[in-house]
Parts: structure tokens; C-alpha cells; sequence
């Protein structure tokens, strides 16, 4: 892809219900873990619009995820060359000028250190170049605080390096899902509960969704990776969260999600999660930590199909939360 020779991706079908149906079982298994919980089938608002700003007007057009790399190429220790590129990656998804977005972190051969990445890209197609709208954030080196900056800024590829979770599809307006919840009543974050909700009402299939969620009150846990890849191997969940700096940030989030029922055995992370802000704050997302106040309102789409692309051979389940 950038300049490696990686197999050809494993393609899977994945299990696409009626969104009606999704919207019934999503709105019961939310229920359980929010006080309030509204699910229904909605046109996507335009994406284009704050607090959005993506280049493409909505989450419609075979959609379909990718799981590309992964944290075996992070850790124990890092695999620096295994590079990857947008545009490519829209090819390989067989969707060329697709629309992607996700969690994935960034090409610390372009950026010059390792960093969390926030993808928003428009890929490139015939006659139109690519539009790359992504943010990145690393720790600040003045004060150790987050540092988002906008992709475009200061690059002008579509790189990026070592595992990304990506939603992709043509970026058309149509129906989607829309998910409001209110007051987090159970331990589970928005994210987990979807993906438990629909892995226990279809637990002999696999679905997935991508999409985008606004946390539009309250504050959230983040993890930020530090801007040097660790020397000394991260051999245990506790390695891996004692290296990564964690912060508590504010609303309003802009969150980019994907999200598995149940890996068909390509060894996909189930789910993953980055949000930036306009206010300088993202990373990677794990929870609300205000549950008495938290707001979400999310937009999402079932994947037709996942692509699992340059699996890693040697693999593990660490640092996959």
C-alpha cells in the first residue's frame, strides 16, 4: 500500500438487517443502559454542516467497514514500516473515491512522531482529488495536555500507519440510524451497549456499524498515545494503559465509530472509537464520565461487508480496548 506488499484483504458478508428492525432492537438493548433511549429511522442530516464540517453530505452508498493492521503492528513493540494510504484502501474496499471515516492512528514517518488519528477523508476518484479532513492528536510537549490539530494544516497525503478501524461508503444523503440516549444508568459505554445489544439478539450472526455520534453534554475518557513508540516491550493490558496518557475532556464531541457484533474470525477489533472537538480536545474514546448528565445523539449505517486488510500473522488480544 505505502510502500508495502501486503496480501490481498479477506472479504466477509456480513449480516445487514431491515433498519426498522435494527432501530426495534437497538432502542431495547439501550434502554437497559440509558434512561432514556430513542431510536428511529431518520434522513441523515447534511454532514457538511457544523458541527460535522465532513466533506460529504451523508453516511449513505455501499457501506461496509475495514479493519486495517492492527495493535500487534503497535505492540509489544512497534512495526514502524507498516504504512497505509486512503485512497488505496477505497480501492481495496473495491469503493475507489469512497468516503471513510474511523479511529486509527498516523504515519510517524510523515507526522514525525506516533499519534491518535481522527479520519474524515473524501478519497480521490477520476478527475477529483482527494479531500482530507481528518484531525490528529498527540501530547503536547509545553505542557503534556492534548494537542488536536487539523490533518490538513500541516500534510497533504492520506497516509496513515499501523491499524485503523474504518467505515466507508459513497457519502450519499438517505436513511440512516438515528440513536439519542440520555442519563447513562448502566456501566457500559454508548458504543459497547450498541455492539452487546446486537451481538445478544443475533449471536450466531456478525453485523457492523459505522457512523458518527455528538456527545453534546457532559465529559468523556480519552487516551492519548505519547508522541515516542515505546522502547521496552508492552507485554499486558497494564503495560499498554501505564504508557498511554488518559484525559478527561468536554462536550461537545464529535465522535467516529465502528463497531462489530461478533468477529467471523478475521481477528477484527470489535470496536473502536476516536472523537475530536472544535474546541482542541479528541483521541481515542472510551466513556462518558458524567452519566447523570451525559447526552448522545448518533447517526450510524449497517456494513454490508467487512475487508480485513493486511491482518497481522502473529497476533494477541492486548491494548484492543
Amino acid at each position: 500500500m505505502a510502500d508495502n506488499v501486503v496480501s490481498r484483504p479477506e472479504k466477509f458478508q456480513l449480516h445487514f438487517p431491515d433498519l426498522d428492525e435494527l432501530c426495534n432492537v437497538l432502542q431495547t438493548g439501550l434502554k437497559k443502559n440509558f434512561a432514556d433511549a430513542q431510536v428511529s429511522v431518520v434522513e441523515c442530516p447534511d454532514l457538511t454542516k457544523e458541527p460535522f464540517q465532513f466533506p460529504v453530505k451523508g453516511l449513505c452508498g455501499k457501506p461496509r467497514i475495514t479493519d486495517v493492521g492492527g495493535v500487534p503492528y503497535l505492540v509489544p513493540l512497534v512495526q514502524r514500516h507498516k504504512e497505509y494510504n486512503m485512497n488505496t484502501v477505497s480501492k481495496e474496499v473495491e469503493l475507489p473515491g469512497a468516503f471513510i471515516l474511523g479511529a486509527g492512528a498516523v504515519s510517524s514517518r510523515v507526522v514525525g512522531m506516533n499519534a491518535e488519528m481522527m479520519p474524515v477523508v473524501l478519497t480521490e476518484a477520476e478527475g477529483r482529488p482527494a479531500v482530507n479532513s481528518s484531525y490528529f492528536s498527540s501530547i503536547n510537549p509545553a505542557d503534556g495536555q492534548c494537542l488536536q490539530e487539523r490533518y490538513s494544516d500541516k500534510f497533504s497525503d492520506c497516509n496513515f500507519g499501523l491499524l485503523a478501524n474504518l467505515y466507508a461508503c459513497e457519502g450519499k444523503p438517505g436513511k440512516v440510524i438515528e440513536v439519542q440516549v440520555k442519563r447513562r444508568t448502566g456501566e457500559e459505554s454508548l458504543v459497547a451497549a450498541m455492539r452487546k445489544t446486537l451481538e445478544a439478539h443475533y449471536p450466531d450472526k456478525s453485523l457492523a456499524l459505522g457512523g458518527t455520534f455528538i456527545i453534546q453534554k457532559g465529559k468523556a475518557k480519552i487516551h492519548i498515545m505519547p508522541r515516542e513508540f515505546s522502547a521496552c516491550p508492552l507485554n499486558t493490558n497494564d503495560d499498554v494503559n501505564n504508557w498511554l496518557k488518559h484525559f478527561e475532556v468536554s462536550a461537545p464531541l464529535i465522535c467516529q465509530s465502528v463497531l462489530v457484533s461478533r468477529d467471523p474470525g478475521l481477528d477484527l477489533r470489535v470496536e473502536h472509537t476516536h472523537c475530536f472537538s472544535h474546541h482542541g480536545e479528541g483521541g481515542h474514546y472510551y466513556i462518558d464520565t458524567t452519566p447523570d448528565t451525559v447526552e448522545y445523539l448518533g447517526y450510524f449505517m449497517p456494513a454490508e461487508f467487512v475487508y480485513r486488510i493486511d491482518r497481522p500473522k502473529e497476533t494477541h488480544v492486548i491494548g484492543r480496548d
